[in-house]
């Protein structure tokens, strides 16, 4: 099968996250997309506003319910150790050998992924699904990156042109502390949860 995994702390999920997700799946005829939460990420310290994995993972359930072909994947969100990219790939490629993985990420990953813990590692296992916004870098800067990845490591790139959604999670996290409503920016049953649950009310 043509798997897409998409990781990331979802802190919380939102539609630009599931915009992305359907934009590969339809671009590169997938069968699957794995959304995988995050537990204990490199790049990050902390998940700053303290969201308990367990929260962020039904966050995840209940967003991608409506969709058969996306699946929520836990082997990150169960680790105590550091996630790094290289190794989860590696897991997956030697427990289903038979799948091709392609790896979403965004723009500003690609810029950075080389100085991820051992890139060479990674891109063997998968292809790099770029997402593409004008925004941030032209398709010329994403390119040369692409082509200096792929003398350096051999590695696959291709580019995802994907619609343009301008928010974040920490924006939505401070909307959230600021008591506006994020109805237009999560799931139905996203918003309900984090409603029902207070998060991110007490956020600095």
């Amino acid at each position: 099968m043509k798997i897409g995994i998409m990781g990331g702390t979802f802190d919380p999920i939102h539609n630009g996250h599931l915009m992305l997700a359907r934009a590969a799946y339809e671009a590169f005829q997938l069968d699957q997309i794995w959304c995988m939460p995050n537990g204990n990420p490199p790049h990050k310290d902390t998940v700053r506003s303290g969201t308990d994995i367990r929260d962020r993972v039904e966050m995840v359930r209940l967003a991608i319910a409506p969709y058969k072909v996306f699946r929520l994947e836990l082997y990150e969100a169960g680790r105590t150790d550091v996630s790094y990219s290289y190794r989860t790939m590696e897991y997956f490629k030697e427990l289903y050998p038979d799948n091709e993985y392609y790896f979403i990420i965004g723009a500003d990953s690609l810029f950075t992924i080389d100085q991820w813990s051992h890139p060479e590692r990674i891109f063997p296992t998968c292809t790099i699904l770029a997402a593409y916004r004008d925004e941030i870098n032209t398709r010329k800067a994403m390119e040369d990156k692409i082509l200096e990845l792929s003398k350096t490591y051999h590695a696959r790139i291709r580019l995802l042109v994907t619609p343009l959604m301008k928010i974040s999670s920490h924006e939505l996290r401070e909307a959230v502390r600021s008591g506006k409503s994020i109805t237009q920016w999560v799931p139905e049953p996203v918003a309900a949860y984090i409603q029902e649950n207070h998060l991110y009310t007490g956020e600095g």
